[in-house]
């Protein structure tokens, strides 16, 4: 039995959001997605990837990493088509982090610096890995995770749905227990709240049940409450 809770806010400084979320508890599948592009083409950019994971995985009854992948680039496909007959919206692409849950495993598929967590005994841990610049300088050494956080070209991906026709889609999978948290974020969290805090706010809604419901707006809240740069966009999903 899982339960699941998403939330997607403008932030205090957009003038629009151009975050999209799935939350589809009844076939356990949830994506959160975070478009780029000038003239609110990253808003077409991240609707057109969920209007297709919703389309190609909805009526699946068997998901593997396989279909995620054939789905992300079946949107990217998408994507570049409506970019090609809209000019105005040339360059405009979207993250895709996608979670499906099946027979007791956690299934994903991951393009760009959104992110997939596991909060399970008291841990958080990373599951998925950012495809941007400066996530490359740290994992060279030349950067500190702290540094990375306030590198003036953070936001810079290497991979984005969308941008190009041959694109990589990261996949893979996990056996759940009991108790986990699973957690999907756009970077507008990230960027603004330390995984120690994230954590805090998940331990205490895994310890008191009736916290659960509100821990998505308290971890948005958090973000708001440090400036709030950017759409910010969480989905949580508690395994039990």
């Amino acid at each position: 039995m899982t339960k699941s809770y998403w939330i997607s806010d403008i932030g205090c400084v957009r003038t629009h959001n151009e975050d999209s979320c799935l939350s589809l508890p009844e076939k356990q599948l949830y994506a959160v997605a975070d478009g780029m592009g000038g003239q609110a083409a990253g808003e077409v950019a991240s609707s057109l990837l969920v209007e297709v994971l919703r389309e190609d995985l909805s009526s699946l009854d068997g998901i593997g990493e396989e279909e995620l992948r054939r789905a992300v680039l079946h949107a990217n496909e998408r994507i570049l088509q409506e970019a090609e007959a809209n000019p105005q919206k040339k360059g405009m692409g979207t993250t895709a982090t996608v979670l499906k849950i099946l027979d007791g495993r956690a299934l994903w598929a991951h393009v760009g610096d959104s992110r997939l967590y596991l909060y399970r005994g008291g841990h958080l841990q990373q599951v998925t890995c950012d495809h941007s610049y400066v996530e490359s300088l740290v994992s060279q050494g030349s950067l500190t995770e702290e540094e990375a956080r306030k590198h003036p070209q953070r936001n810079m991906l290497l991979r984005a749905v969308g941008v190009e026709k041959g694109l990589e889609v990261d996949t893979g999978s996990f056996p759940l227990q009991w108790g986990d948290f699973l957690l999907l974020a756009t970077d507008g969290l990230m960027n603004m709240v330390e995984d120690d805090a994230i954590a805090g706010v998940l331990e205490a809604a895994w310890q008191a049940p009736e916290r659960r419901e509100g821990l998505v707006r308290e971890l948005v809240q958090m973000a708001l409450n440090a400036g709030g740069t950017d759409n910010v966009t969480v989905v949580a999903v508690v395994y039990s």
